[in-house]
């Protein structure tokens, strides 16, 4: 194995992705956001340092609010010659990171493992600098990737079985979502092209509430309770014309990410992904709005975007792309 990931503490088990993307359905998680690291090298996805193989040329250490003890000790117990080892912040938006270095004894611990380690590996553009400033003395700007050039995580549906809004945020309570904001113009789009609105409800009855409430002026929304199986959840974005959101918070952008694998086009976000995909960023809601009235009532218009986008994310962020990358950071 030349790549391992490592959540040391985290919850999720044990993965090795002997296949790469594997199929839709496999036990275990997809190969998505971080654990898609691991899946595009066929490597692994640990959570104790351990179990971590001795031929990893190459092991990322993922950083929590509440591992950060756990992740300095594991980099000393992986650390040997010739093994390069990278670390990420694991959550990685804003508010995110805030609430993770929002404290001094953390920072310093932070700054500690960044020394420690041979160099940063960046999920989004704007945590950088902020990895250099902690002393990291490599830093690498690399997307998580997604299986865009693996047939079998090709939801593609025809551009005539597909209508209507679904809705990438949620989280009513973090203001950098701008969940309400989204819905609202997301319900006012609705309402002007008379087509559906899938909104997934993951705050239970507080959430609901909300949504039922707009739903009594506009029966085309549509509540979807969460959880959902991944499969099912990529199945039901498919259907739609395109993926709307205003999420501000700088996140690795796994939403548009989906939207890659759906073949859609993602509105209003400016994660990195929404960045480097499909050409977001910080562009106001109300310019926001007129892409999606154009992308709603206009088909040239919306395939160039999804051919855009596709080409976009084969040369930055497909599986193949990012191993190449990945492959580099190993000893030379």
């Amino acid at each position: 194995m030349s790549f391992a990931v490592l959540n040391p503490g985290g919850r999720d088990p044990d993965q090795v992705f002997v296949n790469g993307a594997g199929q839709p359905g496999d036990a275990g998680h997809p190969p998505v956001n971080y654990h898609a690291y691991a899946a595009c090298l066929r490597g692994g996805f640990f959570r104790d340092e351990r179990r971590v193989p001795a031929d990893a040329a190459v092991v990322l250490v993922l950083l929590r609010r509440r591992n950060l003890r756990q992740a300095l000790s594991a980099i000393e117990w992986l650390r040997k010659p010739g093994r390069q080892i990278f670390v990420s912040l694991k959550e990685s938006g804003t508010h995110q990171v805030a609430e993770t270095l929002g404290d001094v004894s953390r920072w310093e611990l932070f700054r500690e493992i960044c020394t420690a380690a041979d160099g940063a590996l960046s999920s989004t553009q704007g945590l950088v600098s902020l990895y250099r400033a902690a002393g990291a003395l490599r830093v690498e700007f690399l997307p998580t990737p997604y299986p865009v050039d693996v047939a079998a995580w090709n939801f593609d549906v025809p551009l005539e079985k597909r209508r209507g809004i679904f809705l990438g945020t949620r989280e009513f309570g973090i203001p950098t979502r701008n969940h309400l904001a989204a819905v609202v113009l997301a319900d006012e789009l609705s309402r002007e092209f008379e087509c559906p609105l899938a909104v997934i409800n993951s705050e239970g009855r507080r959430g609901g509430m909300i949504l039922k409430s707009l739903r009594r002026r506009n029966p085309l929304i549509y509540l979807v309770e969460a959880p959902l199986p991944y499969v099912n959840y990529l199945r039901l974005m498919a259907i739609h014309r395109l993926v709307w959101q205003l999420d501000a918070s700088h996140v690795p952008g796994q939403v548009a990410g989906d939207a890659l694998l759906c073949r859609m086009p993602c509105v209003g976000g400016n994660g990195a992904i929404d960045r480097v995909a499909f050409g977001g960023g910080d562009a106001s809601p109300e310019a926001a709005v007129r892409r999606a009235r154009e992308l709603l009532s206009d088909d040239r218009a919306w395939s160039v975007a999804v051919d855009e986008s596709q080409r976009n994310a084969s040369t930055f962020l497909s599986f193949e792309a990012v191993a190449a990358r990945l492959a580099a950071l190993g000893p030379a």
